[in-house]
């Protein structure tokens, strides 16, 4: 089974090499690695020529404007040959070396698509977990509510890109959301879920920098409700902060 892991890049030559060699790490050796950048002006075009050949043609780039990260990562999924796609931001980095290999384990003929756990770490020490965000409980209803398992931890087929449809570019924070639920919702592929860490991700993402795009974000996940005909309410959507709030204060290692 081959893996296609796509990263989507703007001016992110703080972290990208950190993205960049826990690929180049992954015990799984069928990876093809797309990295989608925006045409930076900071570097970032050189660190990716840095590594290419140590992925020894596994490696693939462009540099060119886009309309956003949703658009970036739908250029990636077009090129993309692998038969399961996932995305690396940028800014995060897979937890350990055999997260592929221990990913593609789980998938068997009936699996269209695997999730997992993720956890959130400070810049300044990416060892520590701050924030643990496990799948583990998500439940297809949970979408009302503004639940979906972990973006960063979930891989699905390719097909289901092709039949279902990309990330739709017109949502600037929550296309993710939109996408995860739509196949989960309105299409009921059948999605596995996987005990494992996927990722690590830095704080400070898009949906989380502010209470501004918190808000804009949460917006988001209602209209994109109501596109798929689920019915919620703004205080039901709200409700996840305050699970989340508890998830922080209980580190899971």
């Amino acid at each position: 089974m081959k893996v296609t892991v796509i990263t989507v890049a703007y001016n992110s030559s703080k972290t990208l090499a950190d993205a960049i060699e826990s690929v180049l790490r992954q015990t799984y050796g069928d990876i093809e690695y797309w990295i989608i950048d925006g045409n930076s002006n900071d570097g970032s075009v050189d660190i990716i020529r840095k590594y290419e050949s140590a992925f020894q043609g596994r490696l693939h780039w462009i540099s060119e404007k886009d309309k956003g990260i949703y658009d970036a990562m739908n250029k990636g999924i077009r090129m993309a040959t692998g038969d399961v796609i996932g995305i690396l931001n940028s800014d995060d980095f897979f937890t350990s070396d055999d997260v592929i290999e221990k990913m593609v384990a789980q998938f068997t003929d009936d699996v269209d698509a695997i999730y997992g756990d993720v956890h959130f770490v400070r810049d300044n020490n990416c060892q520590k977990c701050v924030r643990y965000y496990s799948g583990r409980i998500f439940r297809p209803y949970m979408v009302k509510f503004g639940f979906v398992p972990p973006h960063p931890s979930f891989y699905a087929r390719k097909k289901l890109f092709e039949q279902y449809g990309l990330y739709d570019d017109s949502y600037t924070i929550s296309a993710d959301f939109e996408m995860i639920a739509r196949l989960c919702w309105k299409y009921k592929v059948k999605m596995k879920y996987v005990h494992l860490d996927f990722v690590s991700m830095r704080i400070g993402g898009a949906s989380t920098r502010s209470v501004r795009s918190r808000t804009k974000g949460t917006n988001e996940v209602i209209m994109a409700c109501r596109k798929l005909g689920v019915n919620t309410c703004a205080p039901m959507v709200y409700m996840k902060y305050p699970i989340k709030i508890l998830e922080s204060l209980i580190i899971r290692h």
